[in-house]
């Protein structure tokens, strides 16, 4: 096949432009975005969106795999997610937004994808895993079909827009690993007609929570939000988990164990980090003083993206004219990816 990648994933430095090659990349509408996806996900599509045609799809229909009894949930999230991309600065001329459900190719592929996987495969995916886990209280002991299916309709969506890159975190390697053996499979099977796509490893992959958690969540209220305002951001800060160890100002402190620290690293410029480090360890910084310079640093960087979004907030059709367009467009692509499958499986009547 033209253009073909050898590589199962790659560092987003080392990735070579090509306009020629597509990125498929996405969000599920569960809410808006937070520092999590600034920094894990979307610092990275900003970079490759001169780069390549890229396809940013608002996956609603795998957002119902977990919420399918909150659908209004799902679509009061749509607009949001676009808002908070269009605020840090993707660019609807240089890229494709899109609606998962409004692309029915996805669907079909999914349908023809799902004879080639076995439920004992999708079983050991360990991303499924992991997350089935963290949804017990959703699923209890019975996991719907669709959400242990998930992987292989984002296997549609990749192959869908004929993706070579998909950018993700580490954590979702297995995803991307499945969707390559759908591939070999079905063109083992059919003949070559799809391409193996190649994971984008982000500089950062997964930022922590205010409280420490591993993983910053929706769901586990400990995110900064793009959208939050400075008197939420003062409040988050305040109450984020500093060295537990540091009784008195003028004790000596630990920054590797501690938020703040770890966010300052995020916001704030290397040398100062430096400073803000060596003080700490002196017990010449209190935490209440260190907060408050991250709050500073913080809101320089979410008020531009604040702002942005407001206008996008006021102008709401204009971010639904913006996702009817790009589907409209993504729809061109996709019937062509669909219109190959199907004369590779003799379906083409």
């Amino acid at each position: 096949m033209e253009n073909k990648i050898d590589d199962e994933k790659i560092k987003i430095e080392d990735v070579r432009p090509d306009k020629n090659l597509n990125i498929l990349t996405g969000d599920r509408p569960t809410g808006k975005m937070h520092i999590g996806h600034f920094f894990g996900s979307l610092k990275s599509r900003i970079e490759l969106q001169d780069k390549f045609q890229t396809f940013i799809e608002v996956a609603d229909v795998q957002a119902l795999t977990d919420n399918f009894n909150n659908p209004e949930k799902v679509k009061q999230s749509v607009s949001q997610i676009i808002m908070d991309e269009l605020a840090v600065g993707l660019d609807p001329n240089k890229v494709t937004f899109f609606i998962q459900s409004q692309i029915p190719e996805i669907a079909e592929l999914t349908i023809f994808y799902s004879n080639l996987v076995t439920i004992a495969r999708l079983e050991r995916n360990p991303t499924v895993k992991t997350e089935i886990a963290q949804k017990k209280d959703i699923f209890g002991e019975s996991v719907t079909y669709g959400f242990l299916g998930y992987p292989v309709s984002q296997a549609a969506d990749i192959t869908c827009f004929d993706a070579t890159y998909v950018p993700v975190g580490e954590d979702q390697l297995p995803l991307i690993e499945q969707c390559r053996e759908i591939v070999r499979k079905f063109n083992s099977i059919y003949g070559e007609t799809l391409r193996e796509p190649v994971a984008v490893m982000s500089e950062n992959i997964r930022i922590k929570g205010l409280d420490g958690n591993v993983k910053m969540g929706k769901s586990l209220g400990n995110a900064l939000y793009l959208s939050d305002d400075l008197n939420t951001i003062k409040e988050k800060i305040m109450s984020a988990v500093t060295d537990p160890g540091r009784i008195k100002k003028d004790d000596k402190g630990n920054p590797d164990i501690c938020m703040v620290y770890y966010y300052h690293n995020l916001f704030t410029d290397k040398a100062e980090c430096k400073n803000i480090c060596e003080e700490c360890k002196a017990g010449k910084r209190g935490c209440v003083a260190c907060k408050k310079q991250l709050i500073e640093s913080v809101n320089k960087t979410l008020e531009p993206i604040r702002d942005k979004r407001k206008y996008y907030e006021n102008n709401p059709k204009e971010v639904m004219d913006i996702l009817m367009e790009g589907s409209k467009k993504a729809r061109v692509t996709a019937k062509k990816t669909l219109e190959k499958v199907k004369k590779s499986m003799k379906l083409d009547y």
